[in-house]
């Protein structure tokens, strides 16, 4: 079902609109000025950084950070947009304390590392708010590139093919760009439409036509694709979702929690939203919390995560399951969907309790558990959908090389639908980044 269905138990305006924009205001709020300065005065400007290494994108965290304590913020921000066209989004987004910040060596010796995270987002939205694109395109190469998704790894790509003199036509199945930033992130992260604003950005190098509403296997094809353009790169996400694999997965009040995140991000008004009282989500990542987390913000009483393995195997980072405590959501570990009860409409959850072998397997202990559950979030991973013939597959994702290279001669993958890396918006931006370099390096005979 969406959640527009509305049943029983599920409403609309659990909270006045004055509660609702106190609830979902900006999850990090933007340094002042003063605040960056001390904040880059922490750092060590390491030599060797371990943040660097530990940044998806290869960003020069040392240097941007020296830049903006010499009272230079727009030129960080040139710094870190040379590395990520999209480093305005991933500094709201990207799990930081997981990957720069964790390896922070502030965090190592004080527990306390250097606010990476807030200080890209003071550099880039200092140097956005000009208006101004930090980047011109080179002489044009006559070539011709077609990107089919406009998430992050498509923007990457389209803009990093563009500025080396490329042109670039976007095709995007839905009516507006920005994939997961604009459709599947929790509002709290990424607000006053900062993802349609940063595409329009992004869209200032010139040399990139936008095509809204024409998706891959509906009246696009790859074999005309390749005929038409001197390459292709193919970033259409994971559009498909996990069954839950348990009776009553049918009933009204069960939905995937995508659709619910891509409703909540595109509403004008947040009263209209219908939510649950007693909300199950089901899965351990961090559309899992997203949902979650939104779901009590808009109003319901209690929210539960359910989660078949342990706290240590959850794909969410400890400080999205801390977020999600702090605002009332309980984890559940170690329990996985039975059926889901109610006569027609979602009433119950049955959860049974899992133990997990050296080997990663799960066999239930025999012991099961019911929760109170009017609205059932399924978040237990996405497929990818309408994979087109010629295309090697590797685990349910398309097979490419270290560069995106796929099966198929002049097409390239990246972000979620293409094999290896991790699903977060800063692996897809350096991988359509990469991908990038390398069709142009092929296009050019220079690589």
């Amino acid at each position: 079902m969406s959640q527009g269905s509305m049943a029983p138990g599920i409403a609309a305006g659990r909270l006045d609109s004055a509660t609702l924009a106190e609830n979902f205001q900006d999850l990090h709020p933007p340094y002042a000025p003063h605040e960056a300065a001390v904040a880059a005065d922490r750092c060590y400007f390491c030599y060797d950084a371990p943040c660097v290494t530990a940044c998806p994108t290869d960003i020069d965290i040392p240097l941007f950070i020296r830049q903006i304590s010499t009272g230079q913020p727009e030129a960080a921000a040139q710094t870190i947009f040379e590395q990520n066209i999209l480093g305005g989004m991933c500094a709201r987004v990207c799990p930081t304390e997981t990957l720069c910040e964790e390896a922070c060596v502030r965090e190592a010796a004080e527990g306390k590392p250097v606010e990476i995270g807030r200080l890209q987002r003071f550099a880039t939205d200092t140097l956005m708010a000009r208006d101004v694109h930090p980047f011109t395109r080179a002489a044009p190469t006559r070539k011709r590139v077609a990107v089919v998704g406009a998430g992050p790894a498509g923007l990457a790509c389209a803009h990093r093919l563009a500025m080396l003199g490329h042109d670039v036509v976007i095709h995007e199945g839905r009516d507006k760009a920005g994939g997961l930033n604009e459709f599947g992130i929790a509002a709290y992260k990424s607000t006053n439409n900062f993802a349609a604003s940063e595409v329009d950005w992004l869209m200032q190098i010139g040399g990139i036509t936008m095509k809204t509403g024409v998706r891959l296997g509906d009246g696009l094809a790859l074999a005309s694709l390749q005929q038409e353009f001197d390459a292709v790169f193919l970033s259409v996400g994971l559009a498909g979702v996990n069954a839950l694999r348990a009776d009553g997965d049918d009933k009204d009040g069960v939905g995937d929690a995508v659709d619910f995140i891509a409703d909540l991000r595109q509403a004008d008004d947040l009263t209209t939203l219908p939510v649950g009282r007693d909300v199950v989500v089901i899965g351990g990542g961090m559309t899992a919390i997203d949902a979650a987390v939104q779901s009590r913000l808009l109003g319901a009483e209690n929210v539960t995560v359910a989660y078949r393995r342990s706290r240590a195997r959850m794909g969410a980072s400890r400080f999205e399951q801390d977020l999600a405590a702090s605002k009332g959501v309980k984890l559940m570990f170690n329990v996985q969907p039975v059926a889901v009860h109610g006569n027609g409409a979602a009433r119950e959850v049955e959860l049974a309790y899992t133990v997990e072998d050296g080997d990663g397997a799960l066999t239930p202990t025999g012991e099961t558990v019911r929760i109170k559950a009017d609205q059932v979030w399924r978040a237990i991973g996405q497929t990818l959908q309408g994979s087109p013939d010629g295309l090697d597959i590797d685990g349910g994702k398309i097979a490419v090389s270290e560069a995106g290279r796929t099966s198929l001669h002049g097409v390239w993958a990246g972000g979620d639908c293409a094999s290896g890396g991790d699903d977060l918006t800063v692996t897809a931006v350096a991988e359509g980044r990469d991908a990038a370099m390398d069709i142009h390096a092929r296009l050019t005979n220079t690589g």
